[in-house]
């Protein structure tokens, strides 16, 4: 697997030492996949309990629609596995989808968890999300409570999408836990992260003000 996909495993691997350094992916937190197919779905997903600051080509797991390694010998994936798997599901193309754990998506996840997520308004940064020309926008992002019964958040997460995808356009939250969000390839998926994080900053340090 790690020589037929060489290339975007390597690019998840750069992703991982990104978010690490920049404290996104602290610790062994976070997961990150790649999208081979939506239909059937097939992903390559970084495997559980790994160092996301120094992933080896061998820390990866292809899965299927189930969630469940395609071929025997494989090490265990992530346990939010499922989660990748309703997102590569959507209907729009996509080719990546990236997890992280970092102090402002944690703390704006609880502060706004009542609500069911908050908006993020006039920023010249929203441009940097897929599809946005001007910063006179709004992006709603949801926030799901936290439980280790990831199939049960995979149908809220679907049922969300299948009900109001426009709340559901970018990214999500988990309370105190973290960011899922995706991209058409690895390098928009990580654009997603970059403009969110610093989007997540602003809208925390305009709360403290």
């Amino acid at each position: 697997m790690a020589q037929d996909h060489s290339k975007l495993i390597d690019e998840l691997i750069d992703c991982g030492r990104l978010f690490h350094m920049r404290g996104w992916s602290v610790g062994t937190s976070s997961n990150y996949s790649v999208v081979l197919s939506q239909d059937p779905v097939e992903l390559i997903v970084t495997a559980s309990g790994f160092d996301k600051g120094r992933l080896q080509p061998d820390q990866f797991v292809r899965v299927g629609a189930d969630g469940k390694p395609t071929a025997t010998g494989q090490l265990k994936s992530s346990a939010e596995t499922m989660l990748h798997v309703v997102l590569a599901k959507r209907h729009e193309p996509i080719g990546a989808i990236l997890h992280t754990h970092s102090v402002w998506s944690t703390l704006l996840s609880q502060h706004f968890f009542a609500d069911g997520g908050f908006e993020i308004a006039d920023f010249e940064m929203l441009k940097g999300l897929e599809g946005i020309t001007t910063h006179q926008t709004r992006v709603w992002i949801p926030i799901f409570d936290n439980t280790q019964d990831i199939p049960d958040l995979a149908r809220k997460i679907a049922a969300l999408y299948a009900a109001e995808p426009d709340k559901i356009r970018f990214a999500f939250l988990i309370r105190q836990h973290g960011l899922y969000t995706w991209g058409r390839d690895i390098f928009a998926a990580r654009r997603h992260i970059e403009v969110l994080e610093f989007l997540f900053e602003c809208r925390g340090r305009r709360l403290e003000m």
